[in-house]
């Protein structure tokens, strides 16, 4: 039996989706070309993007695509940064939180080695979140010298919802854009952009059943920022380069349906999270770090006296599929900042999996991590105990 609990990093490629795409596989066209088969492929891209926009409470022009969310990520950071620190070079400041995907969190770091921009990290509470108090701190001691703040809606990790209203008040309040990975929300939680006063958003195709390889930026129309790439002047002069109409129709698919069993998808989710939880309770030396008040399907555990690679190639070889954290860092042999930022010792951190539940997952999936999962578990932590004698 094989059982897929690794959701989070990418989910498989809905019918919907499917059939979109491959409808726009079979006709050639570039959108840019003036011709009849330029204006049909033009026609479905911007179809695509006006109901990517209605799933997220945005305008359709300000649907930037993007090649997925690391790319949109890059585009926020990097332009509205740039964009900032240009009009007024006091503005070196970037905001930031301590568990944010690499995608931004490394783009925020190459800026501070290679661009002068004066990283801050907002630190954060045992369950991952941030409180808006640090970032009122911040912005009333440095609001004149703040180029901009990016705080993760969800957390790819342990799936904790970060309070995007109240910090997108006080971002308002003193004046700095905000921007919101949201890829590891889209399609999982409500997302509005327009109510939530964000001034971007980034999402990505695959975290809700949509191509690997599309994403979106969401971007203000009043935000400036300055483009990655060059040469064309695509999606609204910031993105260069001619726009993938298939992904943009399989995108849109794939949203439009999650977004219509939204509800159904949860309750099941829901009941799969919980009979897992129920079942890692059974287990001694575990602890769980994600909480039920946060993505419906993420579940993350730390196991006592276990390495999390150990686990995973354990479990693999019994046919359960998950993950030691963000696929984007895995073989990488160091533990979770997010876990070290909530808290947690790097053993504790090191001995993590997160087994991130999709629509597809079922109780009886858990009913055979469960039959396997306690001698996995006593195989992992002899090899660890054996370790530090």
């Amino acid at each position: 039996m094989s059982v897929y609990l690794d959701n989070a990093a990418s989910t498989a490629l809905v019918p919907q989706a499917l059939a979109a795409m491959s409808d726009a596989w079979s006709r050639p066209g570039n959108p840019m070309s003036l011709h009849d088969a330029g204006r049909r492929a033009r026609r479905l891209l911007e179809e695509s993007r006006e109901t990517i926009a209605r799933c997220v409470g945005a305008r359709p022009s300000e649907v930037i695509f993007t090649a997925g969310g690391t790319e949109a990520d890059n585009l926020a950071v990097k332009g509205i940064y740039r964009a900032r620190n240009a009009q007024d070079q006091r503005r070196r400041r970037l905001v930031i939180s301590a568990v944010e995907h690499h995608a931004v969190l490394d783009p925020a770091q190459w800026l501070a080695d290679n661009e002068g921009a004066e990283l801050v990290v907002l630190p954060v509470d045992a369950h991952g979140r941030v409180d808006p108090a640090d970032l009122r701190a911040e912005l009333a001691a440095h609001a004149d010298e703040v180029a901009m703040i990016s705080v993760m809606w969800a957390n790819n990790e342990v799936g904790c919802l970060q309070p995007i209203d109240e910090l997108s008040s006080l971002a308002r309040e003193f004046g700095v854009p905000l921007h919101s990975d949201a890829v590891a929300a889209v399609g999982h939680v409500p997302v509005d952009f327009a109510a939530s006063g964000l001034s971007a958003l980034s999402l990505a195709a695959h975290k809700f059943g949509g191509p690997q390889g599309f994403g979106a930026l969401v971007l203000g129309r009043e935000v400036l920022a300055q483009p990655l790439l060059h040469g064309g002047g695509h999606e609204r002069d910031l993105r260069s380069g001619t726009q993938d109409v298939a992904g943009a129709a399989g995108t849109a698919a794939a949203l439009q349906a999650a977004i219509e069993r939204a509800a159904q998808d949860t309750a099941a989710v829901t009941a799969v999270r919980d009979r897992l939880l129920n079942v890692l309770a059974t287990i001694d030396g575990v602890t769980v770090n994600s909480g039920t008040d946060g993505l419906p399907g993420m579940v993350h555990a730390s196991f006592e006296y276990c390495e999390g690679d150990s686990l995973l190639m354990l479990l693999d070889a019994k046919g359960v599929q998950c993950s030691t954290g963000s696929a984007c860092t895995a073989g990488v042999a160091s533990a979770s900042h997010v876990l070290l930022a909530m808290g947690l010792d790097r053993a504790a951190a090191r001995g993590s999996l997160r087994f991130s539940i999709g629509p597809d997952n079922t109780v009886a999936d858990i009913d055979h991590v469960a039959a396997v999962l306690p001698e996995v578990v006593d195989r992992a932590r002899a090899a660890g105990l054996m370790g530090v004698r």
